[in-house]
């Protein structure tokens, strides 16, 4: 260990990927907040970062603190795996791993897309596909919202925004959960393998979307990107858009899946809660909100330093790579008072980091706070009876970031 990280407290107990915290992060995470505000992590060769204030300062500063690690797999990748991507995979950085300036152009490029505005269009497509999935399963009485509702909704709300045919969907989806595991995890010989193949799969089927659209243009965002070369000589290339839509294939549901699962978790493990905002639909906005703080679908992100310098205190050398911990800082007592009650009235719940801050502030935060607003209203409006199934235990993907509950089974008063 490095003089530099002598300095800093070292968290040899703790283990992001173990059981126990894949079950319950908070207890863990609030023990290291409460021990100082920055932790080396041997067994990841990690700092973990915990308190709001200090993350907060972290995303603001993109020139000490680089984002170019963000999908860089979490351990090292078998010889295999890595070649298979490396012949495989032949993407560039775009969105979440890459720097200003060439951060800024490609993102300017894609904002325009995910505006209010243009989210707000998007409302009636998004009521009508939730709508039909939940007629799917209204009848029965119970379901595994998750499986049924939470999981293809923003898949194919996000299909159909890139123009992805709806055929495709279920291939796609298979495809893209393999990521998730191989950049945040730490996954066997075998997954990696398969993981690496099915990535080079979802690559290749890109770029030929690319091709096929820049030949057939069509109402979609990838056409809308290519377009954009007719008067801007700053527009993406082929490769660029393709990693574009490599990327959202990805991040642009994940993260929706596991926000509507824990905010159906945490409404209907507290029943008065549900109870309200069936009375009073107004208070959905804020039940959003506070899911994203109390059980954050992204609980960490992370940076490198470019520099050395100081996070709450501590010297941290150049290069040291950081767990941004998002879930530690939105159960920060300095900034949330009474952080562990789960409370859809809190009045600045909004200020959550779950969707990151500054420069790489989440692209796709409107349309996912959209499709969560919408899953509640209309389940609450349909079934006020919902209630979580007794006894079932929680199983939570295997990752450092990415957090929501992979099965929800509930159960309600059917119709006779």
């Amino acid at each position: 260990m490095t003089e530099t990280t002598a300095q800093c407290p070292v968290a040899h107990g703790f283990d992001p990927l173990s059981p126990d915290y894949l079950e319950s992060p908070y207890p863990h995470l609030n023990a290291l907040r409460e021990a100082g505000p920055v932790h080396y992590v041997p067994s990841l060769d990690y700092w973990i970062v915990t308190r709001y204030a200090d993350v907060a300062a972290v995303f603001a500063d993109p020139t000490t603190f680089s984002a170019t690690i963000a999908q860089t797999p979490l351990a090292p990748l078998t010889d295999e795996a890595g070649e298979i991507l490396k012949s495989g995979v032949r993407n560039t950085p775009v969105l979440s791993n890459l720097d200003p300036p060439a951060h800024t152009r490609v993102r300017l490029h894609l904002a325009t897309k995910f505006l209010p505005r243009k989210i707000a269009a998007m409302v009636p497509q998004i009521e009508s596909l939730a709508t039909e999935l939940i007629d799917r399963f209204a009848d029965r009485g119970s379901a595994d919202l998750v499986a049924d509702l939470a999981f293809p909704m923003p898949a194919l709300t996000m299909f159909r925004l890139i123009g992805f045919p709806d055929a495709d969907a279920e291939m796609l989806k298979s495809w893209c959960n393999d990521k998730l595991e191989v950049n945040w995890g730490k996954p066997t010989a075998d997954y990696q393998r398969r993981a690496a193949t099915n990535m080079s799969k979802l690559w290749d089927y890109c770029e030929n979307f690319v091709t096929l659209r820049r030949d057939n243009l069509a109402d979609d965002l990838t056409s809308d990107l290519i377009r954009q070369r007719e008067n801007d000589p700053e527009a993406l290339n082929d490769q660029e858009v393709a990693s574009v839509l490599f990327a959202l294939g990805f991040a642009g549901h994940e993260t929706t899946t596991n926000l509507i699962g824990n905010a159906l978790r945490q409404l209907l493990s507290n029943p008065s809660a549900w109870a309200e905002i069936c009375a009073d639909p107004a208070l959905i906005d804020g039940a959003v909100e506070e899911t994203l703080r109390f059980d954050s679908s992204v609980i960490a992100w992370r940076r490198i330093t470019t520099r050395e310098t100081s996070i709450g205190g501590v010297q941290v050398p150049a290069g040291a790579k950081l767990m941004l911990s998002l879930g530690s800082a939105n159960h920060d007592p300095a900034m949330f008072p009474d952080p562990e009650s789960f409370d859809i009235r809190r009045p600045n719940a909004r200020l959550q980091l779950s969707f990151g801050k500054g420069t790489h502030f989440c692209l796709g935060q409107h349309l996912g706070r959209v499709e969560a607003r919408t899953v509640i209203r209309l389940l609450s409006e349909r079934f006020p009876d919902l209630q979580l199934k007794a006894d079932q235990s929680y199983t939570f993907p295997r990752n450092i970031s990415f957090r929501g509950p992979e099965h929800l089974h509930v159960e309600w008063k059917a119709a006779s």
